[in-house]
């Protein structure tokens, strides 16, 4: 007879390791791709995620976890905005019906576009009193600073960078003082786009009865429910509900061309009258999302009933926690629509296959398509993912030029002469998939030709593309491997 430990050492050694392993492995990966099929992505980003765990298997699995594709589900939160009347559909016929009397969208295929964001998102046409198109850090920051001042009820802000720095230290302290006037402030920032915020900054506005939080901060329970690829990267300010904010300047000197002589170039937008209560609804949503809050709102303080305005205006909200994707489907619906010309302006260009169809059959039936991209945006690989586009853009008729010397970060789109967009939203799969974006849709032809004005003083400052661009192989190499991952950026 053998020892039981004669008879262990006998036995283990020999298993057949090599293909106990190599089955484990297969049941691994087999298991793996059906988690990220389940997540019904497009099949190029599917395909190339499980091509990825396959290949490194423990980098991988990690990688996907934490940035890998995610919905994110927040009907609870909605329900409690429905149970404070925030979403009655009394509220949004009322606005509906302000803007039709305001005389909305001039052509069949504006009052289509406007139907598919009213659908997708519940976001009706509303009206705005007025609309200012702001360049740069300067004329933004003085009128966000004017608007905060004049405030009495309340101060709303919702930002994906806020850094402690000349600017943020300035508005910090403004809001301190609008918060010992009795003003209710709220402040809401991102978790990753805002890391350098510390307690000690935070804490002279919560002293002085403002409110701060941080969505999806980084915590140990993201390691077992990872949140660190859904990030907000909203800019919201809102006054008393009735003037409003957004575009694409972040509270940073990096955007301030009074302190730093290389400040981004960006664009935002003022609104005020009832558009504002869609931005409202916009950030109160996040804000009960990311505290966690049941108080319920006092919609005549935070909605004040106004009268219509001249400017026909949409909100569009989108983010992972919604299926349809309303920014990138409105885009490519403009795109399809469009008559005469498509001018975008956008600093991170990684367009998805569905995108750059539209752009390119757009150009081929004869549409003035124009692009203006950062010659250097802030990250070299997604530049080169951006240009490994190019070519078949050019060969299509798209006239592609690159801004040089400051860095690119405005996005807008002009179609036609009546559709023109501003907003937060990058012309991106991160943007149109995994953020959560804000963008304002104007239907009016003085607002299209200020943002039309813009593309074309951004031409001074830009280098048309040539329709024969000879590269290194090196840089041929960079660039097609950028495009290889770019489902995945």
């Amino acid at each position: 007879m053998f020892s039981s430990a004669t008879l262990s050492a006998v036995t283990w050694s020999s298993l057949p390791w090599a293909r106990i392993l190599g089955i484990a492995w297969g049941i691994h990966i087999v298991l793996l791709a059906i988690w990220i099929i389940l997540q019904k992505r497009s099949p190029v980003a599917t395909l190339s995620w499980i091509i990825s765990l396959a290949f490194f298997p423990y980098l991988g699995f990690i990688i996907y976890h934490f940035i890998g594709p995610q919905k994110l589900r927040r009907q609870h939160y909605r329900r409690l905005l429905a149970q404070t009347t925030l979403l009655e559909h009394r509220h949004l016929h009322a606005l509906r019906a302000q803007a039709m009397a305001a005389g909305a969208p001039p052509s069949p295929m504006m009052r289509q576009l406007t139907r598919l964001v009213s659908h997708a998102s519940g976001f009706p046409v509303t009206t705005a009193a007025s609309l200012q198109l702001l360049a740069d850090g300067a004329a933004t920051y003085n009128a966000i600073f004017e608007a905060i001042r004049e405030a009495r009820h309340h101060v709303h802000l919702e930002y994906y960078i806020y850094e402690p720095d000349n600017i943020g230290t300035a508005l910090r302290d403004l809001l301190i003082t609008k918060a010992r006037e009795g003003v209710h402030v709220r402040l809401l920032v991102d978790g990753i786009g805002s890391t350098h915020i510390r307690t000690p900054f935070i804490a002279p506005l919560l002293e002085a009865g403002g409110e701060f939080a941080f969505f999806h901060p980084i915590r140990f329970s993201q390691f077992v429910r990872p949140l660190l690829n859904l990030r907000t990267h909203r800019k919201i300010v809102v006054c008393d509900g009735k003037t409003g904010f957004t575009g694409g300047l972040n509270i940073t000197d990096e955007e301030d061309e009074r302190t730093q002589k290389h400040a981004y170039h960006d664009i935002h937008i003022r609104l005020t009258g009832n558009a504002v209560h869609s931005l409202q609804l916009v950030f109160l949503e996040d804000w009960l999302y990311a505290t966690g809050q049941a108080t319920p709102f006092d919609t005549r303080s935070y909605f004040p009933e106004q009268p219509p305005g001249n400017y026909a205006v949409q909100v569009l909200a989108s983010g992972p926690d919604s299926e349809w994707e309303i920014i990138h489907r409105l885009l490519l619906d403009g795109i399809h629509a469009a008559q005469k010309r498509i001018w975008l302006i956008t600093p991170y260009f990684v367009p998805t296959e569905a995108a750059l169809i539209a752009l390119t059959s757009a150009a081929l039936r004869g549409i003035d398509v124009r692009l203006l991209l950062p010659r250097r945006s802030d990250s070299r690989f997604v530049t080169a993912a951006a240009r490994s586009y190019f070519d078949e853009l050019i060969r299509a008729g798209v006239k592609i030029w690159e801004y040089d010397g400051r860095m690119l970060h405005a996005k807008t789109m002009v179609i036609d002469a009546h559709f023109s967009l501003v907003g937060t939203a990058n012309f991106d799969a991160r943007s149109f998939r995994l953020n959560f974006e804000v963008c304002a849709v104007i239907y009016d032809t003085a607002m299209n030709q200020d943002i039309a004005r813009q593309f074309e003083i951004g031409l001074g400052h830009a280098q048309a593309v040539p329709q024969n661009r000879s590269l290194h192989f090196p840089a041929r190499l960079f660039e097609a491997s950028a495009r290889l991952l770019s489902p995945l950026l």
